[in-house]
């Protein structure tokens, strides 16, 4: 597994449960955004209704706007107007916005991804705000932007190496248990170095990629993978893959720790 700990919890306890062994190999991270200002001021923004979408596409990104929140004295919930609708990316941004207290009022059925929000879209000509990842592709916006939608994008939080700067890290728990450490809290953490000596002596079954900037940190420091199986959260991820020469064995089907289980299990050819 390649996310921060705080991030893994429920999926190295999914995979244990299915007769796995979970690692952890930590090699992404979040920080607060580098612009507090500006993001500060969309926040301000959208308090005040000047948005009638508010488009979440990871749930690290509720935890950035629960911060905002907390900031300004207020829950995130009270903060939003009345009239706001909400558009969650898949699964793990949906929980992490109801757990915030926050209806979703969309959320693509088929494939959660820029892809999916984009192709189902029911906002329109719209005023969205779209606060995202620094390294997030343009994808989401200029398709949403072809839809006939008014887009503010906005950096809500940095994507970083493993581990972010202590003062700068983005909290450690993503609201609704995506977040939740839980048993991989407890797990031991590899090295770069030492997980790619288990890749090279064949030891590791699989290595999963929960996003296309964890797809380039494993290409960096593991590949070649040999008998190592690739597995991607989705197509975004799958497709980053294979411009970095590396072979997905198996790509979620859902952007679910579930999901992702089947997803190795399908990979290594377990029963």
């Amino acid at each position: 597994m390649t996310r921060s700990p705080e991030r893994s919890g429920p999926l190295a306890e999914a995979l244990r449960l299915a007769g796995a062994v979970p690692l952890l190999l930590p090699l992404t991270a979040a920080e607060r955004a580098p612009d507090q200002d500006a993001f500060g001021e969309a926040f301000e923004a959208l308090g005040a209704g000047r948005f009638e979408w508010l488009v979440v596409s990871s749930a690290t990104t509720v935890l950035a706007l629960q911060e905002q929140a907390a900031e300004h004295g207020v829950q995130l919930r009270n903060w939003l107007p009345a009239g706001t609708r909400v558009a969650a990316v898949g699964p793990a941004s949906r929980k992490a916005l109801e757990a915030a207290g926050i209806a979703v009022h969309f959320e693509p059925q088929r494939e959660h991804s820029a892809a999916g929000i984009v192709d189902g879209w029911p906002g329109g000509s719209a005023a969205v705000l779209l606060p995202q990842a620094d390294i997030a592709a343009p994808a989401l916006a200029r398709g949403l932007e072809a839809k006939g939608a008014r887009v503010h994008t906005v950096v809500a939080y940095a994507t970083v190496d493993f581990p972010a700067e202590p003062g700068r890290h983005l909290g450690a728990k993503i609201p609704g248990g995506a977040g939740d450490g839980g048993t991989a809290a407890a797990l031991p953490l590899l090295t770069p170095a030492e997980a790619k000596a288990e890749v090279d002596d064949g030891v590791l079954a699989a290595v999963v990629a929960a996003s296309p900037s964890a797809v380039r940190r494993i290409a960096a420091a593991l590949a070649p993978l040999g008998s190592c199986r690739l597995v991607a959260i989705g197509p975004a991820t799958a497709a980053e893959a294979e411009t970095h020469g590396l072979s997905v064995a198996a790509t979620a089907r859902e952007a679910t720790p579930e999901g992702l289980v089947a997803a190795v299990v399908r990979a290594i050819g377990a029963p």
